[in-house]
Protein backbone atom coordinates (compact mmCIF):
# COMPACT_ATOMS: atom_id res chain seq x y z
CA UNK A 1 0.00 0.00 0.00
CA UNK A 2 1.53 2.95 -1.26
CA UNK A 3 0.42 6.17 0.53
CA UNK A 4 -2.06 8.63 -1.37
CA UNK A 5 -4.52 10.89 -1.06
CA UNK A 6 -7.96 8.74 -1.00
CA UNK A 7 -11.08 10.81 -0.81
CA UNK A 8 -14.33 9.74 0.71
CA UNK A 9 -16.82 7.36 -1.22
CA UNK A 10 -19.93 10.31 -0.09
CA UNK A 11 -17.40 13.56 -1.79
CA UNK A 12 -16.79 11.17 -4.82
CA UNK A 13 -19.95 10.49 -5.83
CA UNK A 14 -20.72 14.02 -4.90
CA UNK A 15 -18.69 15.59 -6.98
CA UNK A 16 -19.12 13.27 -10.04
CA UNK A 17 -22.58 14.40 -9.84
CA UNK A 18 -21.89 18.33 -9.30
CA UNK A 19 -19.92 17.62 -12.39
CA UNK A 20 -22.57 15.86 -14.49
CA UNK A 21 -24.94 19.34 -13.16
CA UNK A 22 -22.53 21.76 -14.32
CA UNK A 23 -22.33 19.87 -18.10
CA UNK A 24 -26.12 19.44 -17.88
CA UNK A 25 -26.39 23.29 -17.24
CA UNK A 26 -24.03 24.30 -19.75
CA UNK A 27 -25.71 22.48 -22.33
CA UNK A 28 -29.13 23.90 -21.48
CA UNK A 29 -27.69 27.06 -21.37
CA UNK A 30 -25.89 26.68 -25.05
CA UNK A 31 -28.97 25.58 -26.39
CA UNK A 32 -30.87 28.37 -25.22
CA UNK A 33 -28.60 31.13 -26.41
CA UNK A 34 -29.20 29.59 -29.91
CA UNK A 35 -32.73 28.70 -29.42
CA UNK A 36 -33.54 30.32 -32.88
CA UNK A 37 -31.66 27.41 -34.72
CA UNK A 38 -33.95 24.90 -32.53
CA UNK A 39 -37.74 23.55 -33.31
CA UNK A 40 -39.80 21.97 -31.30
CA UNK A 41 -42.12 19.30 -32.56
CA UNK A 42 -45.12 20.90 -30.42
CA UNK A 43 -44.57 24.14 -32.68
CA UNK A 44 -43.92 26.08 -29.35
CA UNK A 45 -40.57 28.46 -28.96
CA UNK A 46 -37.71 27.16 -27.55
CA UNK A 47 -37.92 28.02 -23.49
CA UNK A 48 -35.02 26.92 -20.53
CA UNK A 49 -37.64 24.32 -20.03
CA UNK A 50 -37.24 22.81 -23.98
CA UNK A 51 -33.34 23.78 -23.32
CA UNK A 52 -33.36 21.77 -20.11
CA UNK A 53 -34.87 18.76 -21.60
CA UNK A 54 -33.29 19.03 -24.82
CA UNK A 55 -29.90 19.10 -23.30
CA UNK A 56 -31.15 16.07 -20.63
CA UNK A 57 -32.38 13.51 -23.71
CA UNK A 58 -29.32 14.77 -26.01
CA UNK A 59 -26.61 13.98 -23.22
CA UNK A 60 -27.85 10.72 -22.07
CA UNK A 61 -27.99 9.74 -25.75
CA UNK A 62 -31.62 9.26 -25.45
CA UNK A 63 -32.80 11.67 -29.00
CA UNK A 64 -36.74 11.58 -28.93
CA UNK A 65 -36.01 13.57 -32.24
CA UNK A 66 -39.01 16.15 -31.09
CA UNK A 67 -36.59 19.08 -30.87
CA UNK A 68 -34.00 19.54 -33.41
CA UNK A 69 -31.09 21.80 -34.75
CA UNK A 70 -32.49 23.43 -37.90
CA UNK A 71 -30.13 26.44 -38.44
CA UNK A 72 -26.02 26.05 -39.41
CA UNK A 73 -24.90 27.63 -36.95
CA UNK A 74 -27.27 24.93 -34.13
CA UNK A 75 -26.01 22.25 -35.71
CA UNK A 76 -22.43 23.38 -35.87
CA UNK A 77 -23.12 23.87 -32.08
CA UNK A 78 -23.83 20.54 -31.65
CA UNK A 79 -21.25 19.02 -33.53
CA UNK A 80 -18.00 21.06 -31.81
CA UNK A 81 -19.62 21.72 -28.34
CA UNK A 82 -22.67 19.40 -27.20
CA UNK A 83 -21.12 16.40 -28.35
CA UNK A 84 -17.58 16.75 -26.69
CA UNK A 85 -20.14 17.25 -23.66
CA UNK A 86 -21.87 14.24 -24.17
CA UNK A 87 -18.82 12.41 -24.14
CA UNK A 88 -17.69 14.11 -21.10
CA UNK A 89 -21.01 13.49 -19.55
CA UNK A 90 -20.83 9.41 -20.26
CA UNK A 91 -17.39 9.48 -18.94
CA UNK A 92 -18.58 11.04 -15.45
CA UNK A 93 -21.09 8.83 -15.31
CA UNK A 94 -19.43 5.31 -15.85
CA UNK A 95 -16.50 7.21 -13.88
CA UNK A 96 -16.56 5.00 -11.18
CA UNK A 97 -16.66 1.77 -12.54
CA UNK A 98 -13.96 2.53 -14.80
CA UNK A 99 -11.91 3.80 -11.87
CA UNK A 100 -12.73 0.28 -10.05
CA UNK A 101 -11.34 -1.23 -13.46
CA UNK A 102 -8.22 0.91 -13.88
CA UNK A 103 -7.20 1.02 -9.62
CA UNK A 104 -5.47 -2.17 -9.63
CA UNK A 105 -3.32 -1.76 -12.95
CA UNK A 106 -2.31 1.73 -11.34
CA UNK A 107 -1.52 0.10 -8.39
CA UNK A 108 0.84 -2.49 -10.04
CA UNK A 109 2.38 0.15 -12.27
CA UNK A 110 3.19 2.49 -9.29
CA UNK A 111 4.22 -0.55 -6.89
CA UNK A 112 6.23 -1.88 -9.95
CA UNK A 113 7.56 1.87 -9.85
CA UNK A 114 8.37 1.95 -6.17
CA UNK A 115 10.07 -1.22 -5.98
CA UNK A 116 12.62 -0.69 -8.91
CA UNK A 117 13.69 2.73 -6.66
CA UNK A 118 13.72 1.75 -3.51
CA UNK A 119 17.04 1.22 -1.97
CA UNK A 120 18.97 1.99 1.96
CA UNK A 121 15.41 2.22 3.38
CA UNK A 122 14.19 1.56 6.85
CA UNK A 123 12.00 -1.38 7.59
CA UNK A 124 9.63 -1.31 10.29
CA UNK A 125 8.04 -4.75 11.63
CA UNK A 126 5.27 -3.95 13.76
CA UNK A 127 3.59 -0.49 13.86
CA UNK A 128 1.83 -0.44 17.40
CA UNK A 129 3.48 1.98 20.21
CA UNK A 130 6.94 1.04 19.84
CA UNK A 131 6.90 1.47 15.81
CA UNK A 132 5.12 4.25 15.59
CA UNK A 133 7.36 6.24 18.04
CA UNK A 134 10.38 4.79 16.17
CA UNK A 135 9.21 5.73 12.85
CA UNK A 136 8.56 9.29 14.57
CA UNK A 137 12.24 9.66 16.17
CA UNK A 138 13.50 8.82 12.29
CA UNK A 139 11.72 11.49 10.54
CA UNK A 140 12.63 14.03 13.36
CA UNK A 141 16.44 12.58 11.95
CA UNK A 142 15.82 13.50 8.80
CA UNK A 143 14.57 10.47 6.85
CA UNK A 144 12.03 11.05 4.54
CA UNK A 145 8.85 9.36 4.70
CA UNK A 146 9.55 7.33 1.26
CA UNK A 147 12.48 5.92 2.88
CA UNK A 148 10.67 3.76 5.82
CA UNK A 149 8.26 0.97 4.60
CA UNK A 150 6.24 -0.68 7.82
CA UNK A 151 5.00 -3.81 8.21
CA UNK A 152 1.81 -4.80 10.14
CA UNK A 153 -0.96 -7.60 10.14
CA UNK A 154 -3.53 -4.28 10.80
CA UNK A 155 -5.12 -2.89 7.75
CA UNK A 156 -5.73 0.18 9.91
CA UNK A 157 -2.19 0.77 11.19
CA UNK A 158 -0.84 0.85 7.69
CA UNK A 159 -3.76 3.23 6.40
CA UNK A 160 -2.02 4.91 9.37
CA UNK A 161 1.14 5.12 8.24
CA UNK A 162 -0.29 5.90 4.19
CA UNK A 163 -1.57 9.02 6.03
CA UNK A 164 1.92 9.97 7.17
CA UNK A 165 3.47 9.08 3.95
CA UNK A 166 4.66 5.79 4.66
CA UNK A 167 4.89 2.71 2.51
CA UNK A 168 2.74 0.05 3.99
CA UNK A 169 2.93 -4.16 3.39
CA UNK A 170 -0.26 -6.00 5.37
CA UNK A 171 0.88 -9.07 6.88
CA UNK A 172 3.08 -10.87 8.66
CA UNK A 173 6.57 -9.36 9.39
CA UNK A 174 7.91 -12.94 10.27
CA UNK A 175 6.83 -14.19 6.82
CA UNK A 176 9.41 -14.25 3.74
CA UNK A 177 6.81 -13.35 0.99
CA UNK A 178 5.50 -10.52 3.03
CA UNK A 179 9.13 -9.16 3.91
CA UNK A 180 9.86 -9.54 0.39
CA UNK A 181 7.27 -7.44 -0.54
CA UNK A 182 9.09 -5.11 1.84
CA UNK A 183 12.09 -5.10 -0.97
CA UNK A 184 14.12 -6.37 2.59
CA UNK A 185 17.10 -7.14 0.55
CA UNK A 186 17.74 -3.76 -0.34
CA UNK A 187 16.96 -2.31 3.20
CA UNK A 188 19.53 -0.62 5.02
CA UNK A 189 17.67 -1.42 8.81
CA UNK A 190 15.40 -3.29 10.20
CA UNK A 191 13.18 -1.86 13.43
CA UNK A 192 11.61 -5.20 14.53
CA UNK A 193 9.23 -4.01 17.18
CA UNK A 194 6.68 -6.56 17.85
CA UNK A 195 4.03 -7.24 20.59
CA UNK A 196 5.28 -10.62 21.68
CA UNK A 197 8.66 -11.33 22.21
CA UNK A 198 8.66 -15.19 20.24
CA UNK A 199 7.66 -12.92 17.79
CA UNK A 200 10.27 -10.14 17.51
CA UNK A 201 12.73 -13.57 17.61
CA UNK A 202 10.92 -15.26 14.58
CA UNK A 203 10.56 -12.29 12.74
CA UNK A 204 14.85 -11.45 13.67
CA UNK A 205 15.71 -15.38 11.92
CA UNK A 206 13.67 -14.68 8.89
CA UNK A 207 14.89 -11.10 8.23
CA UNK A 208 19.17 -12.36 8.94
CA UNK A 209 18.07 -15.55 6.88
CA UNK A 210 16.71 -13.20 3.66
CA UNK A 211 19.57 -9.98 4.36
CA UNK A 212 23.10 -9.58 5.89
CA UNK A 213 23.80 -6.10 5.19
CA UNK A 214 20.47 -4.91 6.87
CA UNK A 215 21.39 -3.86 10.72
CA UNK A 216 18.62 -5.27 13.07
CA UNK A 217 17.21 -3.07 15.94
CA UNK A 218 14.66 -5.23 17.97
CA UNK A 219 12.56 -4.86 21.26
CA UNK A 220 11.51 -7.47 23.71
CA UNK A 221 9.44 -7.14 26.69
CA UNK A 222 11.76 -9.57 28.91
CA UNK A 223 15.76 -9.48 29.81
CA UNK A 224 16.42 -12.72 29.21
CA UNK A 225 14.91 -13.29 25.99
CA UNK A 226 17.73 -10.86 24.88
CA UNK A 227 20.15 -12.96 24.30
CA UNK A 228 17.98 -15.29 22.05
CA UNK A 229 17.44 -12.19 19.52
CA UNK A 230 21.23 -11.46 19.82
CA UNK A 231 21.84 -15.11 18.60
CA UNK A 232 19.26 -14.58 15.90
CA UNK A 233 20.86 -11.87 14.42
CA UNK A 234 20.03 -9.01 16.13
CA UNK A 235 22.38 -6.22 16.26
CA UNK A 236 20.96 -4.36 18.77
CA UNK A 237 18.37 -5.39 21.46
CA UNK A 238 16.08 -2.93 23.54
CA UNK A 239 14.54 -4.72 26.42
CA UNK A 240 11.34 -2.54 27.10
CA UNK A 241 10.45 -3.81 30.01
CA UNK A 242 13.50 -3.10 32.32
CA UNK A 243 14.19 0.07 30.32
CA UNK A 244 10.89 0.74 31.55
CA UNK A 245 10.80 -0.27 35.24
CA UNK A 246 14.40 1.18 35.50
CA UNK A 247 13.10 5.01 34.26
CA UNK A 248 10.62 4.68 36.82
CA UNK A 249 13.15 3.63 39.98
CA UNK A 250 15.29 6.69 38.82
CA UNK A 251 12.09 8.71 38.92
CA UNK A 252 11.30 7.85 42.34
CA UNK A 253 14.68 8.25 43.41
CA UNK A 254 15.34 11.75 41.80
CA UNK A 255 12.60 13.10 39.84
CA UNK A 256 15.05 15.91 38.38
CA UNK A 257 17.13 12.79 36.59
CA UNK A 258 14.68 11.32 35.26
CA UNK A 259 13.44 14.24 33.49
CA UNK A 260 16.79 14.81 32.32
CA UNK A 261 16.97 11.41 30.96
CA UNK A 262 13.28 11.59 28.87
CA UNK A 263 15.23 14.50 27.45
CA UNK A 264 17.76 12.29 26.51
CA UNK A 265 15.49 10.17 24.40
CA UNK A 266 13.16 12.66 22.94
CA UNK A 267 14.93 13.45 19.60
CA UNK A 268 14.42 17.01 18.46
CA UNK A 269 13.51 18.14 22.15
CA UNK A 270 16.32 20.00 24.28
CA UNK A 271 19.32 17.66 24.70
CA UNK A 272 20.53 15.10 22.33
CA UNK A 273 22.78 11.67 22.20
CA UNK A 274 24.58 12.20 19.43
CA UNK A 275 26.77 9.61 17.41
CA UNK A 276 29.09 11.66 15.22
CA UNK A 277 32.98 10.69 13.70
CA UNK A 278 35.83 12.46 15.52
CA UNK A 279 37.02 15.34 13.58
CA UNK A 280 40.62 16.90 13.66
CA UNK A 281 39.60 19.27 16.66
CA UNK A 282 39.59 15.66 18.93
CA UNK A 283 42.46 13.73 17.87
CA UNK A 284 45.10 13.09 20.52
CA UNK A 285 42.21 14.20 23.18
CA UNK A 286 40.72 12.13 25.85
CA UNK A 287 37.41 12.05 26.38
CA UNK A 288 37.00 14.50 28.73
CA UNK A 289 38.90 17.40 27.34
CA UNK A 290 36.70 17.60 23.94
CA UNK A 291 34.18 20.61 24.77
CA UNK A 292 30.93 18.60 24.58
CA UNK A 293 30.70 15.82 27.02
CA UNK A 294 31.76 12.78 25.69
CA UNK A 295 29.75 9.56 27.02
CA UNK A 296 31.03 6.65 24.57
CA UNK A 297 33.88 6.22 22.30
CA UNK A 298 32.92 3.68 19.62
CA UNK A 299 36.04 2.36 17.68
CA UNK A 300 35.26 -0.18 15.63
CA UNK A 301 33.37 -2.80 16.85
CA UNK A 302 33.39 -2.00 20.33
CA UNK A 303 31.87 0.44 22.29
CA UNK A 304 33.93 2.36 25.24
CA UNK A 305 32.58 3.98 28.14
CA UNK A 306 34.39 7.49 28.87
CA UNK A 307 36.42 6.39 31.85
CA UNK A 308 37.72 2.91 30.16
CA UNK A 309 41.61 3.53 30.02
CA UNK A 310 41.68 1.38 26.98
CA UNK A 311 40.62 4.80 24.72
CA UNK A 312 43.58 6.53 25.74
CA UNK A 313 43.25 9.57 23.49
CA UNK A 314 41.22 9.93 20.60
CA UNK A 315 41.41 8.68 16.62
CA UNK A 316 40.64 10.20 13.75
CA UNK A 317 38.70 6.27 12.86
CA UNK A 318 36.80 7.00 16.23
CA UNK A 319 33.35 7.82 16.86
CA UNK A 320 32.10 9.83 19.35
CA UNK A 321 28.50 9.49 21.65
CA UNK A 322 28.16 12.81 22.67
CA UNK A 323 25.38 14.89 24.77
CA UNK A 324 24.44 18.24 22.57
CA UNK A 325 21.77 20.93 22.87
CA UNK A 326 19.09 21.12 20.18
CA UNK A 327 19.93 24.24 19.56
CA UNK A 328 23.46 23.79 19.53
CA UNK A 329 23.29 20.90 16.92
CA UNK A 330 21.08 23.21 14.34
CA UNK A 331 23.23 26.35 14.71
CA UNK A 332 26.91 25.13 15.26
CA UNK A 333 27.44 21.42 13.76
CA UNK A 334 30.63 19.89 14.48
CA UNK A 335 32.04 19.65 10.93
CA UNK A 336 33.13 15.64 9.97
CA UNK A 337 34.70 13.90 7.78
CA UNK A 338 33.06 11.81 5.05
CA UNK A 339 32.51 8.38 5.89
CA UNK A 340 31.54 7.34 2.72
CA UNK A 341 27.62 6.94 3.55
CA UNK A 342 26.83 10.39 3.12
CA UNK A 343 25.12 10.70 6.08
CA UNK A 344 25.28 13.53 8.97
CA UNK A 345 25.87 12.62 12.49
CA UNK A 346 23.11 10.35 13.93
CA UNK A 347 21.14 11.03 16.64
CA UNK A 348 20.86 8.43 19.00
Amino acid sequence: MLPRAVPGPLWAVLKRVLLALAILVLSAVIVYLGRNGYRDSSGKPIGWLTAFYYATVTLSTTGYGDVVPVSDSARLVNTLVVTPLRVMFLLVLVGTTLEVLTERTRNVWRQDRWRSKVRDHTVVVGYGTKGSSAVQTLLKNGHSPDSIVVVDTDPARIAEANRRGLVGVVGDGSRSEVLERAEITKARHVVISAERDDTAVLATLTVRRLTRRATIVASVREAENAPLLRESGATSVVTTSDTAGQLLGVATISPKVSQVVQDLLSYGDGLELLDRPADSRDVGKEPRAVKEPVLAVIRGSRTMRYDDVAIGTIQLTDRLVVVRSVHDHRTDPVPHRDTGSGRPPTPR
